[in-house]
């Protein structure tokens, strides 16, 4: 069962997009260096689709463009799940996963998603703003394939 301890109103974590990001506990990845720790614990409240409903319509549907699940690894089939919900009943909204894995998980349908950012933190080498970063961030292209957009979190 996927929790939720708390969401935001985001601008940098999806390019171009205005994110309400859902961050979820139970977080199995343990990062050394982890800025959000305190998602490593079982806390927070049950994240279902009424309380999705309830997000999305307390962050206000017209005032975001994507929604992000922000962790989830410990039921990757849940956050799919609730991927496909978004894309059914708010079509006008994308999806977005940050996963710690490596890889995607099989139990996911990456069709769900607009968004997915994959890799753990490794502190030396710096999250997604780091041109050394282990992280990438891929969209979703019309035809179902997927670009590495990464450099678009870079300076210039």
């Amino acid at each position: 069962m996927l929790k939720y301890v708390n969401t935001d109103i985001v601008f940098q974590e999806v390019p171009d997009e205005t994110t309400l990001a859902i961050n979820l506990s139970l977080c199995p990845c343990h990062c050394p260096g982890c800025h959000s720790q305190y998602l490593w614990t079982d806390t927070g409240q049950p994240l279902t689709v009424e309380a999705l409903d309830m997000l999305i319509a307390s962050d206000g549907a017209n005032a975001i463009t994507c929604v992000s699940f922000m962790g989830g690894d410990n039921d990757p089939s849940a956050v799919d799940r609730l991927a496909l919900y978004v894309h059914t009943h708010y079509p006008n909204l994308k999806t977005a996963w940050y996963t710690g894995r490596t890889v995607v998980s099989p139990d996911v349908d990456r069709q769900n998603f607009d968004y997915i950012k994959v890799g753990p933190y490794i502190r030396h080498l710096g999250p997604l703003k780091s041109p050394s970063t282990n992280q990438r961030m891929f969209r979703r292209r019309p035809d179902g394939s997927f670009e590495d957009i990464t450099a678009r979190f870079w300076k210039r």
